[in-house]
């Protein structure tokens, strides 16, 4: 636990810092100060109006507006750009979203700036952090490489959240909600505002469940958050605990296209055939994890144009999938010199693959700032300690007499450690030299070192351990220009370059023979755009050109805990057009459409396919040239109406009735990048359509929405996976696809009230 006493004595220091600050005299906070005070927490690693980075903003209104059981990826369905999926199908659960084609893995995403990525498997698992509409105050999704601030992830995307708004004055919250499958959404909410003293507490605490659309996607989850905070005239003390635990079946296994066409409701995870030939279901074959988050923050005014800010976290993640597998071999699991596996070589068998971690992070950046110039410098430090290890819970063939608990001591079956470091520093300038010219520089130095110790839990006997010890140093730099004129227009062009290295479950299979070996990606950004802006009318359009070098893409197959495998791709790009717009054509209707055409290619793809009956890790190459890639849409588009024909009256007793009816069409895409028919996701077509009414009830407002989604009940599926072999000995190259089925129409009722 050194990690834990160097983060603890990081924690004393800045708080004894801080003391003399806090006994100066509070007096009413103005905007500015709140401005420079809290906010600044997050604006390090967020675009400002006048960097010339792609992105959009989405507020408490719009995030309180939106389907309380959906996770964040589905809040952000509408975005330009954005492709979502649940695999339970009520929005609980299993969630993802690509961004210009760029998957979770490639997508940074932030809290308060620290980032919430996976240090393994660079993925955010959304099931593990649910209601956090209900937690955060804002989301900016920048996309493309985005401002250095945040961090390795930020790939293709990036999406950064805060919880930093300070309530001026106190309230309470309550929200219910049911929808179909019997899914159940409850949140409580309760702020004390800012007190005359600056100190405020803010607390929510959520809990959700749901049967889910397919079999087995049931969620149990819970959330909680809490921020105690003290706001001085010249600091500003914040400390934040984020929690999430869920317990989920397994979805991640998807269904075949046959039993698409046969039952899109069935999920063979835990399916076995019993003594009497009976088709069961194990019933705990689940996903379950706990996660703690602990930030604390401190900001100083160091002068009238410097602040500093530092931020602390560590949090701590805890769980397992527990299975029950048929007719494994004995042998994969050290159990192959038991005299009863000698004689029953595979047996049906239950276990749990289990994980624990902590990681330690110190951002501490300078902020300087004048009429004309922005310099913010900052440094970023973190830890990661991942533990990877097996419990055997029953094998059929070893009885219910076997000592598992001394078999589990062993560590026979797995046992495997990942540490990885990271020291980044970086800075970066906007500076205005005349009236509506800016000029943005951006310059990041990252050190990276991954050690990986062990052995896996696949291929017990081919004794493949896990010794890996790595380190990459990269420069990643960017540029670019804003111009703004007339008070309503804003051009902005950017040229940006950046290094990302392999995830975990990359490296573990690359030392195990599977692919090819890997080695850290590399893509050059450009972006362009336009933007006009007046009371009743925005637009914008941008181009981007996101040119890849040995970019890691999946190649469709899966690990047995469901990460994607990747592979070095030698070149690709991602080219297109994104187009936004709003239009508000009086003040009781409001129009957006957003829409992008792009092109998304591997400029010559091989694909390394396993061959069944060779040595182990052979490979048969396949050429299939100039591809798709997959995953990618060359369409996306999306139209939104919101009418709202009753506003708030004279008296203040009624409050807006708003009616909002939305449609998004997805391109056909592909589940590899092989761009053959067979792999082919068809287009689809989703409307979702919402009535809300807010009114004033007993010194309260009270709120009622209905949320009616998939309008039109049409049956798709959004994403999925193949798998493929070849068999030398016949030249047959053979393949198969899980896809995950999204649900017809299905509804959800809230009630809110707000005191």
């Amino acid at each position: 636990m050194r990690g834990f006493s160097f983060f603890a004595a990081s924690f004393a220091v800045l708080l004894l810092q801080a003391m003399p600050a806090s006994a100066q005299s509070t007096s009413s906070p103005d905007g500015e100060r709140v401005e420079r005070l809290d906010s600044v927490v997050v604006s390090v690693s967020r675009a400002g109006a006048s960097t010339p980075v792609t992105f959009t903003m989405l507020g408490k209104d719009e995030l309180r507006s939106a389907n309380p059981i959906n996770s964040l990826p589905m809040v952000l369905n509408l975005q330009p750009s954005v492709v979502t999926y649940n695999e339970g199908g009520t929005g609980l659960g299993n969630s993802a979203m690509t961004v210009r084609g760029s998957k979770g893995s490639q997508i940074n995403v932030t809290l308060n700036g620290i980032t919430l990525n996976d240090s393994e498997s660079q993925e955010v698992f959304w099931v593990n952090i649910p209601s956090l509409t209900s937690l955060i105050s804002s989301v900016q999704i920048q996309r493309g490489l985005g401002t250095s601030a945040n961090g390795a992830g930020a790939f293709g995307a990036s999406v950064n959240m805060s919880t930093a708004s300070v309530s001026p004055d106190p309230f309470a919250a309550v929200d219910f909600s049911a929808g179909s499958w019997n899914t159940f959404m409850t949140s409580v909410t309760a702020s004390t505002g800012l007190t005359p003293s600056g100190l405020y507490f803010s607390g929510v605490f959520s809990k959700g469940a749901t049967d889910g659309y397919i079999r087995n996607a049931f969620v149990d989850s819970k959330s909680a958050f809490m921020v105690l905070g003290w706001l001085g005239e010249r600091s500003s003390l914040r400390l934040t605990y984020l929690m999430g635990g869920q317990r989920s079946g397994i979805t991640w296994d998807g269904i075949t296209l046959e039993q698409y066409e046969e039952d899109r409701r069935q999920n063979d995870a835990g399916k076995y055939t019993d003594e009497s030939g009976v088709v069961q279901y194990y019933p705990n074959q689940t996903d379950n994890y706990d996660q703690h988050h602990l930030q604390f923050n401190y900001t100083q005014l160091l002068g009238e144009r410097l602040t500093w800010t530092t931020t602390l976290n560590y949090t701590r993640g805890d769980g397992y999938d527990e299975y029950y597998k048929t007719s494994r071999k004995l042998a994969n699991f050290g159990l192959g010199d038991e005299s009863v596996a000698a004689q029953y070589p595979k047996s049906d068998m239950t276990y749990r693959k289990k994980m624990a971690n902590d990681y330690y992070v110190v951002n501490s950046d300078l902020r300087y700032r004048t009429d004309v110039l922005n310099l913010t410098g900052g440094v970023n430090l973190s830890k990661y300690d991942g533990n990877h290890f097996g419990e055997m819970l029953w094998v059929k063939v070893l009885g219910e007499g076997y000592d598992y608990s001394a078999y589990n001591d062993s560590d026979k079956w797995y046992r495997n450690f990942t540490d990885k470091k990271e020291a980044t520093g970086f800075v970066k300038t906007e500076w205005t030299p005349v009236v509506g010219l800016t000029a943005y520089a951006d310059l990041q130095l990252r050190h990276i070192s991954i050690t990986m110790a062990g052995h896996d839990s696949d291929y017990y006997e081919m004794g493949y351990p896990m010794a890996y010890d790595n380190s990459w140093t990269f420069f990643n730099p960017r540029a670019g220009v804003t111009y703004k004129w007339n008070g309503s227009s804003k051009a902005y062009t950017s040229i940006a370059f950046g290094h990302r290295e392999p995830g975990r479950s990359d490296i573990k299979e690359n030392i195990k023979g599977d692919i090819s070996p890997i080695s850290p990606e590399k893509m050059l950004d450009f972006e362009a755009g336009y933007e006009y802006s007046s009371p009743g009318l925005s637009l914008g359009g941008n181009i981007y050109m996101m040119e890849y070098w040995d970019m890691l893409l999946e190649t469709g197959r899966l690990s047995s805990s469901g990460y994607a495998i990747k592979e070095n791709v030698p070149r690709g790009w991602r080219r297109g057009v994104e187009l936004t717009g709003a239009w508000a054509p009086s003040p009781w209707v409001r129009l957006d459409a957003n829409a992008t055409v792009s092109t998304n290619k591997i400029d010559d793809f091989t694909s390394y396919v396993e061959v069944w009956d060779g040595e182990y890790g052979e490979t048969h190459p396949v050429n299939y040239g100039r591809t798709t890639m997959l995953l990618s849409p060359s369409t996306v588009a999306m139209a939104q109406i919101a009418v709202s024909p009753w506003k708030r009256s004279a008296s203040g007793s009624l409050k807006t009735t708003t009616l909002t009816l939305n449609g998004k069409w997805v391109g056909k895409q592909y589940l590899d990048s092989s761009e053959r028919k067979e792999m082919e996701i068809p287009g689809y077509f989703v409307s979702n359509l919402s009535l809300s009414h807010q009114f004033n009830l007993a010194g309260g407002v009270i709120g009622l929405t209905a949320y009616v989604n998939n309008l039109f009940s049409n049956l798709y599926y959004a994403s999925g996976w193949r798998w493929e072999g070849y068999t030398k000995s016949t030249g047959e190259l053979s393949y198969g696809v899980g896809v995950y089925p999204q649900p017809p129409v299905n509804f959800m009722l809230k009630l809110s009230l707000l005191f």
